[in-house]
């Protein structure tokens, strides 16, 4: 009998991977264990190891294509047996009711698992959502994802475009259509990644779920240039590289500290406090993009353990090796956007948070302490907010501590 592989569970809460490349092809020897495909969930590549050693017989799940928790992804057997049997075993998996299941036709409603039609592919639960909330009808949307996929953002443009629920009865044209743009001699088109659409789709959501706002101060980073040069070694000697960012999370922590509502998030219902504070930390992962892994009960840390859970956490962002858990639960969000040479930046939040601090470049500036003039390594502190969440001044008192805290290190 032919052995299945399945999705497995990879993290609380993770119900659905994305298969980003099989290792194996149909008819390839394997051995147990043997890394079988890359699948990726929450912009976290994972490899998932062959169940048993075999042939691979029958690979069920396309790259690019969400595949759930449980879902068959391949069958691994004897070689030369029959694929048929493959096919008999997965029908065997389908609950026999008598009763012919009909064609998706239209949106499922809230807390319905994805729905798969032959005209309109794969509908995932977010989408079908929005769609019946807006009264779409799903074959007039044109899809731009993989394969032709209808996305959120593709329902959303249509639902811009002046289609509702009120005009169902009578169709119109759409006054707005995705730009199609095509290609010309000498262009080159890159597809994109998984990751990469990922972050678009998130990005996308971030500003139209959120009112955003900026506002920027700068610190005098003198006092943690000095820490800084005085303990870089002893932490060395402990296998601890002391890097600026602990210093970073160590001050937001002093800020969400003493104004809780940073650490929040909004609901309909009211404004969800957190108690747990849980930072992320905006991580480059070079042409591919970046990730944000967290660091979880930072204002627990020290500042030799807030500085080894950043070097840990780099390091595994940049080869690959972070769980699916590493990068959920975050509650705050800090970019460190200097490292490339920018002064300041206008982040955008990490949804469902409150807000994300991005850190400039630090560089020596001529400034003014005391009524003299004077030498002083200083950094933009750029925060972006929810304004549903903070105003103005409660965003500038937060900031102000963060601030505060850099500048008055001992």
């Amino acid at each position: 009998m032919a052995t299945k592989v399945l999705v497995p569970l990879l993290g609380e809460g993770v119900e659905e991977v994305t298969v980003i490349k099989w290792l194996k092809k149909e008819g390839d020897p394997v051995n147990e264990l043997e890394p079988l495909l890359e699948v990726n969930t929450d912009k976290v590549d994972t490899e998932i190891p062959a169940p048993a050693s075999g042939t691979v017989l029958k690979i069920m799940a396309e790259e690019g294509v969400p595949a759930k928790v449980g879902d068959v992804l391949a069958f691994i057997g004897m070689p030369g047996e029959a694929v048929d049997n493959v096919q008999a075993a997965v029908d065997s998996e389908k609950p026999k009711t008598g009763k012919t299941e009909p064609v998706v036709q239209s949106p499922a409603v809230d807390h319905k698992p994805p729905t798969v039609s032959k005209e309109l592919g794969f509908i995932s639960p977010v989408v079908a959502k929005i769609a019946a909330e807006h009264g779409v009808n799903l074959q007039e949307v044109n899809g731009t994802g993989l394969n032709g996929r209808i996305t959120k953002n593709d329902v959303l443009a249509y639902v811009e475009g002046g289609k509702s629920k009120a005009a169902s009865h009578t169709p119109q044209p759409a006054t707005f259509q995705p730009v199609n743009v095509q290609p010309v001699a000498g262009d080159e088109l890159i597809k994109h990644t998984v990751i990469r659409k990922q972050i678009a789709e998130h990005m996308v959501m971030s500003k139209r779920t959120s009112p955003h706002v900026l506002t920027v101060m700068e610190a005098d980073m003198s006092r943690v240039a000095k820490h800084r040069a005085a303990n870089k070694e002893t932490f060395a000697r402990d296998g601890v590289n002391l890097t600026f960012t602990a210093y970073f999370m160590m001050a937001i922590v002093a800020g969400l500290k003493a104004y809780p509502q940073a650490n929040s998030s909004w609901t309909d219902e009211g404004l969800l406090i957190h108690k747990a504070v849980n930072i992320g930390m905006a991580t480059s992962l070079g042409e591919e993009g970046l990730i944000v892994p967290v660091i979880k009960g930072a204002d627990n840390l020290s500042l030799l353990a807030m500085a080894r859970t950043v070097n840990d956490l780099a390091n595994r962002a940049r080869s690959k090796k972070l769980q699916p858990d590493d990068v959920r639960g975050g509650t705050f969000t800090l970019t460190n956007h200097g490292i490339s040479g920018s002064l300041f930046a206008f982040p955008v939040i990490n949804q469902p948070q409150c807000g994300i601090l991005g850190v400039g470049a630090m560089q020596k500036r001529v400034v003014v302490v005391d009524d003299a003039i004077a030498i002083r390594p200083m950094v933009y502190l750029s925060f972006v907010f929810d304004h549903r969440i903070l105003d103005g001044a409660s965003a500038d008192w937060f900031l102000a501590k963060v601030k505060e805290t850099l500048e008055s290190w001992a």
